[in-house]
């Protein structure tokens, strides 16, 4: 989500089927480990030693994975996120979402074999999604007046610390430890629309890879006389200040001949394949990949040529290398028929128990569960009145993350039904529709009823809305 934010870095949002504008949708059995090299990076893994202690959300702080931090005037973490963290369906055995993160890794594993006969990506998959802001943001190069460092689109612990925007902020430290080609997995937490599509928590995944010198020339006739790098150079839509057009053009094609093969890999071999240029604040040139998928071109994954500046700043100024990322809720949904993002957290057997295959790479598609059905309520208010110093004193994400917190898994989906501007006060109004569907069982009136009362309530004295009901 570049622009509203850079908060996909290089992967796609969790599943907007019909893309908006050009990226500017907000990219173990630890089978390798962390290499020698990445003892730090390790000591930021999560435990496995048993469940995580349960989070706590007090008056003066908030605690999150054994570890406390204070509270500040930042802090919009809620209870029912905190709630999510160490669930790690990645690498719950047999979840889909872990279905295909192990065929990924499968695929890699057996199609890049290092010159001792070793897999030549490592790959993570229990960083804790613990981050600093300079992690998720600046170490990315996101500027600090970007809009995808809102409060309202992130969850912030306090001002210096929050749960991760995107696998992204890990990347610099994997790189400063010396890795070269690496797969990372992870949970990532953005507040956003409420739909069957996009949820609070999802998880992505994606890959880095560094080439010297010699292994970008190795194979073209005279490369020792190439070099990746150019003195005074100038950016163009085609590479970076820093970097030779020939050097930009090989990483271009082996990241692009990668990611297909990956695809087709997935997809299969009659899969349809195209690129869309793009842009990216970590990455130039940058691309999107769309495959057809029934009959409709869909985004699937984001990735890009590293800036050389995020390069340089992880310690591997010599190398040059590319990124891409992509989700995994998008991949599972499309691949096993899941027709609601909500499912992927459910404890339900019956669902469960569909990818519990002997062969992950048996293929399967997702058989519905009794569709129960909706029942929705419209909730009307005037919005408050601006705050000073020009603080946001309402939005959107304000709104869902409210419904999300007292509606809980009952809420299927809200949308703006309506706007009003008074003519004679400029006081505004917003008309919300509530849509609620249990997942598992038929609900009644009356309890619908009951919660939405209580969004009602909690809307006027948390948001500070007026109520038109």
């Amino acid at each position: 989500e570049l622009m509203s934010g850079v908060r996909c870095l290089l992967c796609p949002d969790v599943l907007p089927l019909s893309p908006s504008p050009p990226c500017h949708r907000p990219l173990r059995r630890y089978l390798s480990g962390l290499s020698a090299n990445g003892i730090a990076a390790s000591r930021r893994r999560l435990s496995t030693d048993g469940p995580a202690p349960r989070p706590v959300i007090g008056q003066d702080s908030v605690e999150v994975l054994g570890a406390s931090y204070p509270r500040d005037d930042f802090t919009n973490v809620t209870a029912k996120i905190l709630d999510k963290v160490g669930r790690n369906l990645h690498n719950q055995p047999h979840h889909p979402l872990w279905l295909i993160k192990e065929r990924i890794k499968a695929h890699f594993y057996s199609s890049y074999i290092g010159r001792w006969g070793n897999p030549l990506f490592s790959v993570h998959d229990n960083l804790s999604p613990v981050v600093s802001t300079e992690q998720n943001f600046d170490s990315l190069l996101i500027p600090p007046d970007h809009p995808s460092r809102k409060r309202g689109d992130n969850y912030y612990l306090n001002r210096t610390t929050m749960l991760r925007a995107h696998t992204s902020a890990h990347q610099r430290e994997l790189v400063r430890s010396g890795l070269d080609a690496f797969l990372l997995a992870g949970d990532v937490y953005r507040r956003d629309e409420i739909d069957a599509s996009h949820y609070p928590v999802f998880h992505q995944m994606e890959g880095v890879r560094l080439f010297t010198n010699h292994e970008v020339f190795s194979k073209v006739q005279d490369g020792h006389e190439l070099s990746l790098f150019e003195a005074g150079g100038r950016r163009t839509p085609q590479k970076q200040e820093t970097h030779s057009l020939e050097a930009v053009k090989l990483v271009e094609f082996d990241l692009k001949n990668t990611l297909t093969r990956l695809i087709t890999y997935l997809f299969g071999d009659d899969v349809e394949v195209r690129w869309v240029d793009c842009y990216f604040p970590f990455t130039h040139p940058s691309f999107e990949m769309e495959v057809r998928f029934q009959g409709d071109w869909m985004e699937v994954l984001g990735c890009g040529v590293m800036e050389q500046e995020l390069v340089n700043s992880a310690g591997a100024g010599h190398k040059l290398g590319w990124a891409f990322g992509l989700g995994l809720e998008r991949l599972a949904m499309v691949l096993y028929s899941i027709p609601d993002i909500r499912l992927f957290w459910s404890q339900d057997e019956r669902f469960l128990q569909q990818f519990r295959l002997p062969d992950i790479q048996q293929p399967v598609t997702f058989q519905p569960l009794s569709k129960y059905p909706p029942l929705h309520n419209d909730i009307s208010f005037w919005l408050p009145e601006e705050s000073e110093a020009g603080r946001e004193s309402f939005t959107q994400n304000d709104f869902y993350e409210l419904v999300r917190s007292v509606g809980g898994e009952l809420v299927e989906r809200v949308s703006l039904q309506d706007e009003f501007t008074h003519p004679r006060t400029g006081r505004r109004s917003q008309c919300y529709r509530i849509v609620y569907r249990h997942m598992e069982r038929t609900l009644t009136q009356d309890e619908v009823r009951r919660v939405h009362q209580q969004i009602e309530h909690a809307a006027e004295t948390e948001l500070g809305v007026q109520g038109r009901y």
